[in-house]
């Protein structure tokens, strides 16, 4: 039960969204959180925080008063310098936040994405071949991260050698986005080689000259933006698809493994692919939470808020909110599951949305041609981890058709 300061709920300095306790099973702790009020403060962090689907929505609708350019984490870049060099999509306002996304929409524009269909499709059989094969295996490190590691990395047009650096530098540009606790400071081992490496496979140089890299770079010589920023806007690119896409993935076998009627169910009618992917993305949501910034006194639900709070919006309990789902902790593909949080929404929403779900709808379409179902072959173990929901270990078995 929520304690209170004078009217507005609190949870005790024990609630922590990024403890062990909190990240080891957390839909019950997120239904604390949106249980105690539509808009709740955290002691451990000073901070707020919402669950509540209508309040979020509320929030990202208006970047004007919650912003994103004092960081997306709990550092406030007003008064804290970042790591990095901020990223110019995530962490930027209007005007120039418009400018950027206007490249990099240039750049993924539908007949782009049309074009990477046929690639992605041949990857797609590729890789559901390779997995058939193998009878069981670990599926996180041998599908789940090794699609998006091929195909998106392929599309972008980085260099082949030493990609593994993109896995680590999602890992720490995501568990940042938490307070320096112990996961926040091991993603950040050996971070020298890692940021250099990204850096360097941004730069015009070394991207090949038909990948998206390079298109964003001509967008951006459209658009009179810098060598600089178009790096900056590849690396922005590159370090949120590969993680999240990586976790949606190994997010779905984990699902229809473990509602096997649910892929019997899509078997039956494959037009439900994507309306299947819109569930997993509800119910699992790989991208758990982010912060915005108040710009100024704000009054949201009766609670004031000063300038420069910090407002943790947890998508993952949005997503379970009863106020807006029938049923939210049941997994079935037959919901009509648009207005999901999972991608954002508002100004800051996914920029590459559209090819995370061309590159799940295609494995998706490959897997109903060959699988009959998904075996556990081993116990799941999920990632305790700041701002990503996955998992470390997916033993499966695909049982073939």
């Amino acid at each position: 039960m929520a304690e209170q300061i004078g009217t507005v709920p609190s949870l005790p300095p024990s609630f922590d969204p990024f403890g062990d306790a909190f990240l080891g099973d957390p839909h019950p702790h997120l239904e604390t959180l949106r249980e105690a009020g539509p808009l709740v403060y955290l002691k451990a962090h000073d901070a707020w925080a919402t669950g509540r689907h209508d309040v979020i929505a509320q929030i990202l609708s208006d970047n004007e008063t919650f912003c994103s350019g004092r960081g997306v984490g709990l550092a406030n870049f007003a008064s804290e310098k970042p790591w990095r060099t901020p990223s110019l999509l995530l962490e930027t306002d209007p005007p120039d936040h418009t400018v950027n996304r206007t490249v990099i929409s240039r750049a993924l524009s539908p007949s782009v994405q049309r074009g990477l269909r046929a690639e992605f499709e041949h990857q797609a059989d590729s890789f559901v071949a390779d997995a058939m094969r193998r009878g069981a295996f670990e599926a996180v490190d041998d599908f789940c991260i090794r699609v998006p590691l091929k195909v998106f990395a392929d599309a972008v047009g980085v260099p082949e050698t030493g990609r593994a650096h993109l896995i680590a530098y999602g890992n720490m540009v995501f568990n940042t986005m938490g307070p320096e606790n112990d996961r926040y400071r091991r993603a950040m081992e050996n971070h020298e080689a890692v940021i250099a490496w990204v850096s360097n496979a941004c730069q015009r140089a070394s991207l090949t000259a038909d990948g998206l890299g390079t298109m964003i770079y001509r967008a951006a010589d459209e658009e009179t933006i810098d060598e600089a920023s178009a790096a900056l806007i590849v690396r922005s690119f590159l370090s949120a698809g590969i993680d999240t896409t990586a976790a949606a993935t190994a997010n779905l076998l984990y699902l229809f493994a473990r509602h096997p009627e649910q892929w019997a169910k899509l078997k039956q009618d494959p037009g439900l692919t994507r309306n299947a992917i819109d569930e997993v993305l509800r119910l699992e949501s790989p991208f758990q939470c982010y912060f915005r910034t108040t710009t100024g006194p704000v009054r949201i639900d009766g609670v004031t808020l000063a300038e420069n709070a910090k407002v943790l919006l947890c998508l993952g309990a949005a997503n379970r909110d009863r106020r807006r789902w029938t049923e939210p902790d049941t997994f079935d593909i037959a919901r009509k599951a648009t207005g999901h949080l999972a991608f954002g929404m508002g100004i800051h929403g996914c920029v590459g949305q559209m090819l995370a779900r061309l590159e799940l709808e295609v494995l998706v379409t490959a897997m109903l041609e060959r699988v009959a179902a998904f075996e556990f072959a081993g116990e799941p173990v999920w990632t305790k981890h700041n701002t990503l929901r996955t998992l470390d270990a997916l033993p499966l078995r695909f049982v073939p058709q």
